[in-house]
């Protein structure tokens, strides 16, 4: 697991645009240790792999290298799901556009 999943933190820090500082701060982590997950040195537990998971908008089996593919709408409706709480109304209300407005 180690490597393939320090590539696709990796990845998915880059897509969502955050330091391994920032990721480290919302799931309550030091930036050492965030590190040794990227580099394959260390594995995170099931609750910190959840938050990983949470706080990059994907999830944990996307990480795990179980799901190759990133998004189908089950994948999609799980992280909506899992996410919803923290939306703003406006982030819901330009959800709710993009899947129901005009083209």
């Amino acid at each position: 697991m180690s490597k393939e999943f320090g590539n696709r933190l990796s990845a998915a820090m880059q897509k969502k645009g955050i330091t391994q500082r920032e990721l480290a701060d919302r799931i309550n982590t030091t930036e050492a240790t965030l590190s040794r997950y990227v580099s394959g040195a260390r594995e995170p537990k099931v609750e910190v792999l959840a938050n990983i998971a949470t706080a990059l908008g994907t999830t944990s089996d996307y990480l795990l290298g179980i799901e190759t593919d990133e998004f189908s709408f089950p994948k999609v409706q799980r992280i909506l799901a899992r996410n919803s709480s923290s939306m703003t109304k406006e982030e819901k209300r330009e959800l709710i556009d993009a899947l129901f407005g005009e083209d």
